[in-house]
């Protein structure tokens, strides 16, 4: 190769090297906006559980220990647990469900809330969690409940060896 054709081959090349670079950190510089999208999620209703161990008898209470089912996706904030209701039956239940024929509606009277005026067969005051309930079943309540078996002025027979459903709200 002769002196002037290896000469341009070294500029040309040298002038490719340096356009490629050039090329490789030149940029302009501005501004910019757009627009991105997300979704929050939602609340699922918690189902509650209670349990007690032993029997009530009149004036006596029981304690009431809570579980919390959350099929939801995250977490979510059970506030204050709340006895609705209470079904008395004089069988086992089956599923939750008293068989017809074998409730007892002369033992299903509650009270809720702060104070207890004895005037009902039942009280339970309101049980204050304020606790986040992780994503699955059987989650732990800290919480816990005591129903108390009115010790009422009049005969209390028909609540006598009843199995009790409570019913509970939050």
């Amino acid at each position: 190769m002769n002196f002037i054709k290896r000469k341009k081959l070294v500029v040309l090349t040298c002038a490719a090297v340096a356009l490629t670079a050039g090329a490789a950190f030149a940029y302009w510089t501005t501004t910019g906006s757009g627009t991105a999208t997300a979704r929050v999620g939602t609340s699922n209703g918690l189902a509650i559980h209670g349990t007690t161990s032993g029997s009530l008898y009149p004036g006596t209470s029981l304690t009431v220990t809570f579980t919390a089912d959350n099929s939801g996706s995250g977490p979510q904030q059970l506030g204050t647990i709340h006895l609705a209701s209470i079904v008395a039956c004089d069988i086992a239940f089956s599923a939750g469900t008293c068989q017809s024929g074998h409730e007892i509606t002369t033992c299903e009277t509650t009270e809720a809330g702060a104070s207890d005026t004895t005037t009902a067969d039942f009280w339970m005051p309101d049980v204050v969690a304020n606790q986040e309930i992780a994503v699955g079943n059987g989650q732990s309540v800290t919480a816990t409940g005591a129903l108390k078996l009115n010790d009422l002025s009049s005969n209390e027979d028909s609540c006598k060896n009843a199995y009790l459903l409570l019913n509970l709200t939050s």
